[in-house]
This record gives C-alpha cells, sequence and structure tokens, in this order.
C-alpha cells in the first residue's frame, strides 16, 4: 500500500484527507470494536494511532481490530520507539523540529532502527512543529520543548521549509490534544503557500466548520482526535 502517494495524489487533485487519531492509552480492546465502527460511519480517510505518554501494552491487539474493521489505512503516530506496531500499514516518522530536544529530533529514531528496518512498515518522514494551543498539552510536557507562539507565522513557515529542505515528505501542524485554540489560520495559510509537499494540521479542531475553515487555509490532511474521543457522534452520523 502505497500510503504517501495517495497523500500526494489527494492534494494534486486537491482532495481534503481526514483522520482520526486515537489513543491507545485512552481506549480499552472492549471499547474497540464500537469506535471502529463510528470510525467507518464518519468521513476519515486514514487513522493514526499514538500517545505522547502510552507504554504500548495492548497496541498490537487495538490495531488489529480497528485496521480488520475498518479497512482504512492505519498509520503510527509514535511517541515513543515502543509504539511500534508491524499491526499498522506505516508509521509517521516524526522529527520534533520546532524543539531543540536531540531524543525528538534524532535519539528515538536511532532506537527504532532496528524495529524498524524489520518491519514492512511504510516509513514516512514528518517534519512535526508544535505550535502554541494555549494550554501545555501532553507533547509539550513530554518532549520538554516549548511551541511555536502562534504569532510568529515567520518561524513556523521556516521551520516547516527547513524540514522540506531536509527531505521531509511531510509537514505537521500540531497544536497538541486538547488545546484551547487550533492552529492559526494566517499559519497554516502562509505554511501551505510556502511548502510543496502535504500540510497535516491537528489539535484543537472541535467542529465541521472548523475543519472546513483549515482546509480551505491550505491544510491537505486534517486530524481529529479529542473531539471525537469525547463525542463519537461528531460527524452526526
Amino acid at each position: 500500500m502505497a500510503i504517501y502517494q495517495d497523500i500526494v495524489q489527494a492534494k494534486k487533485e486537491n482532495k481534503k484527507l481526514l483522520a482520526i487519531l486515537i489513543d491507545p492509552e485512552k481506549v480499552t480492546i472492549k471499547e474497540c470494536f464500537d469506535l471502529s465502527k463510528k470510525i467507518i460511519k464518519s468521513p476519515a480517510t486514514h487513522v493514526f494511532v499514538g500517545g505522547s505518554t502510552f507504554s504500548g501494552a495492548h497496541l498490537d491487539e487495538l490495531i488489529s481490530i480497528i485496521k480488520t474493521t475498518t479497512k482504512l489505512p492505519i498509520l503510527i503516530f509514535p511517541g515513543h520507539p515502543s509504539q511500534i506496531s508491524n499491526e499498522a500499514d506505516g508509521i509517521l516518522f516524526l522529527s520534533l523540529l520546532s524543539g531543540r530536544n536531540p531524543e525528538y529530533l534524532i535519539e528515538h529514531h536511532i532506537n527504532s532502527v532496528d524495529i524498524l528496518a524489520k518491519s514492512n512498515l511504510e516509513i514516512i518522514p514528518t517534519g512535526y512543529l508544535l505550535i502554541d494551543g494555549g494550554k501545555e498539552t501532553a507533547v509539550q510536557r513530554v518532549s520538554q520543548t516549548l511551541p511555536i507562539e502562534q504569532d510568529n507565522v515567520d518561524l513556523a513557515y521556516k521551520t516547516a521549509k527547513a524540514g522540506e529542505f531536509l527531505g521531509k515528505k511531510l509537514i505537521y501542524l500540531e497544536a497538541g490534544s486538547g488545546a484551547n485554540q487550533h492552529v492559526s489560520l494566517e499559519m497554516i495559510r502562509y505554511v501551505a503557500q510556502n511548502i510543496k509537499i502535504p500540510l497535516i494540521v491537528g489539535g484543537g479542531i472541535r467542529s465541521m466548520k472548523t475543519i472546513q475553515e483549515v482546509y480551505n487555509a491550505g491544510a491537505d490532511l486534517v486530524v481529529i482526535g479529542t473531539a471525537f474521543e469525547n463525542d463519537t457522534n461528531f460527524f452526526n452520523l
């Protein structure tokens, strides 16, 4: 499955994508069956699985259930090498470009090489930028890095562009799980207009109206996590 090529093709055709982010720390195996049925009824095109603090205990089983039930591409959204599962279809190989903590820039990546080299996962190098969402998020706390301020559009653009120059295949602007506010439309618009690779935006998005606004600003793929966790009828379907 060429997940990345499908994302690129969707960008060319201006077809907007949507991922449901599942934090396995918050979902039991029993709950996973009902959750998967809700995902099927949603407009989701992808499923992301991962979290900042998850230990990886039941990850394989959880992903297997989602994969069998939904038939959607499943990408690992890792916070740590322990969250890698060969049950998934691919992995967002995240580098936290907005921070300066070497663990999240390269160290975790080195520690995951032996696992990934033996896996069948499609590995997608992703430049990950943490943007201030108005509260300290789990990503900020765990990575011990400061987010880029919402009004510092130029820094976000330059960081994203540097990621593109470094060979990243995706740029991910993230306000963090449960953020008070999503990444500003101005920032999304400016970054989208100045990079050539697909742009993912997540964090603090709580309504269908906001999803559309984020799409209109230039996001190619929007990620919904907390809003769907809190209300699996989020899409009113």
